[in-house]
């Protein structure tokens, strides 16, 4: 026995309904106006799975490009400075999920050329042991980190930075930077001090693919950047996790396990903490999408109460007839929400094979259309990103899916009302 003829009539009738015969021309038109709900539904949810694909490879790619450069948990001391940082990274290496760390210097300053004047950051490291916290080491378009070696007053710049002050490798450059360490400077510590001067030489150009770290960090050799700073020593340590996103949990351990550990008060800081608003501006995005596009699919499922409406009109004999055999106003009912249902299943099914299909080959479409059309959709001058990212994520595809079917149910319950309360006799009065 198949198992068709094993479910209750109610569903056997509500598939029969679904595949709506071909008998007359009004049967015709409620088959093809279920077929403009079953494609709409599909459009609204292809495009919210492409859109927030698309969204969620952009976001991947902003931080990837941000955490190339950043920690992700920075450790202060809130005396402005940490001579023995080699202590404070014994006791953070004792958590698992830290697997480097590098002590680190920085003041902003202005750095000047020609008459051109651009405010930047300047970050003291030791190159050997930065390029275990970060990406910078292997982002060298021109020079090389290691080339930032004490005494020598070397510079790496970012190529926007670089390229705004017309500079390359071999360049002298003058920087600006106000009164350094208040326990080393009286007048800085009453807001008098004037501002210094300091030459520096560049030794390298990296690009990390940020404009933010690419138009306004520097790079030099801690104890160059502290002499510049006039800083007593690091401000603080550098850490990098196993897990990038364990990084606001393992600065919670650390806060805890080392207070009183090591001389001075320590503040800890993970990399989502210091781009708060980007991240939250994002999130809020994000929703606002999908808020947005759920209601094309709304649209859509609500196609379906019009096309109910008339189903139900242009079966009113059939229901009547169904009444007098027995059947319970509950199970007419159920026939019309399984056929509406179904069709909200069938455009749920197919917009998400659409737009699965669609995410996984957004780097193959995209360029075929830009050729197609002759334009560029992303101008790397202005983005930094030629290519539109795309990172499909299943949790999504589900939430889209679910949210898709529960729309076409909702909207079946009024017209599957109207139907159970069709009276058999009036039904069959002029039949």
């Amino acid at each position: 026995m198949s198992i068709v003829h094993t479910l209750p009539f109610e569903w056997l009738v509500g598939l029969r309904y679904t595949r709506a015969g071909k008998r007359s021309g009004r049967n015709r038109f409620i088959s093809f106006i279920s077929l403009i709900s079953v494609a709409g539904i599909a459009l609204g949810v292809a495009a919210l799975i492409v859109v927030l694909s698309v969204m969620n490879g952009f976001q991947k790619e902003v931080t990837d490009r941000m955490l190339s450069v950043l920690a992700h948990v920075e450790i202060f001391d809130v005396r402005g400075s940490m001579p023995d940082w080699r202590a404070v990274e014994r006791e953070a290496a004792r958590n698992p999920e830290v697997v480097a760390a590098a002590p680190f210097v920085e003041a902003q300053g202005m750095l000047l050329r020609d008459g051109v004047m651009k405010p930047v950051l300047m970050r003291g490291v030791l190159p050997a042991l930065e390029a275990k916290v970060s990406d910078v080491a292997g982002q060298m378009k021109q020079g090389s980190l290691d080339s930032l070696t004490p005494g020598s007053m070397n510079v790496v710049l970012g190529s926007a930075l670089a390229a705004a002050l017309d500079v390359k490798v071999g360049d002298r450059l003058a920087m600006l930077m106000a009164g350094g360490d208040p326990g080393a400077n009286a007048a800085a510590a009453s807001g008098n001090a004037m501002p210094r001067t300091q030459s520096f030489v560049v030794s390298g150009i990296f690009e990390a693919g940020h404009y933010e770290f690419d138009s306004a960090l520097v790079f030099a050799h801690l104890d160059d950047a502290a002499q510049a700073a006039q800083a007593s020593g690091p401000a603080g340590l550098r850490l990098r996790l196993r897990d990038l996103h364990q990084a606001p949990r393992v600065a919670s351990e650390l806060r805890r396990d080392m207070a009183g550990a090591t001389a001075g008060e320590l503040v800890m800081r993970d990399w989502s903490q210091v781009n708060t608003i980007w991240f939250a501006a994002v999130q809020s995005q994000k929703r606002m999408m999908f808020i947005i596009l759920t209601l094309i699919i709304a649209v859509a499922a609500f196609n379906l109460v019009s096309t109910l409406v008339m189903t139900v009109k242009d079966k009113q004999a059939d229901i009547a007839i169904l009444r007098t055999l027995g059947a319970a106003p509950r199970s007419i009912m159920k026939i019309f929400m399984v056929q509406g249902t179904l069709v909200g299943v069938l455009g749920a099914a197919l917009g998400v094979a659409l737009g699965v299909a669609v995410a996984l080959n957004v780097d193959v479409i995209v360029p075929a259309i830009e050729r197609l059309l002759g334009v560029q959709f992303l101008s790397k001058e202005i983005y930094l990103i030629s290519e539109i990212p795309s990172d499909l994520r299943w949790v999504d595809v589900a939430s889209i899916g679910g949210v898709a079917v529960l729309l076409a149910f909702f909207s079946t319950i009024y017209p599957s009302w109207a139907a159970a309360r069709v009276k058999p006799a009036e039904a069959l009065r002029y039949e």
